[in-house]
């Protein structure tokens, strides 16, 4: 692993629990192919009503890092 992706990787661990703090899930895309739209991005959901807070694509997900962390403050 590269720093980078540990840099990285520790972010989104946090930006993880500031979002079960506040009642929220981040879910980060399953997609598999880095050409798609929604590879590596994020969404922010309700777990208990299961629906979307924050997304930045048409199916949700879209949102980078710093969208997460910008909704998230």
């Amino acid at each position: 692993m590269t720093a980078e992706t540990i840099t990285r990787k520790v972010r989104e661990n946090r930006l993880r629990r500031m979002a079960e703090r506040q009642g929220l899930q981040l879910q980060k895309s399953r997609r598999r192919d880095p050409r798609a739209t929604d590879y590596g991005t994020y969404q922010l959901v309700d777990p208990y009503n299961n629906k979307l807070v924050a997304w930045g694509g048409q199916n949700g997900y879209g949102m980078t890092l710093d969208e997460v962390e910008r909704a998230l403050s």
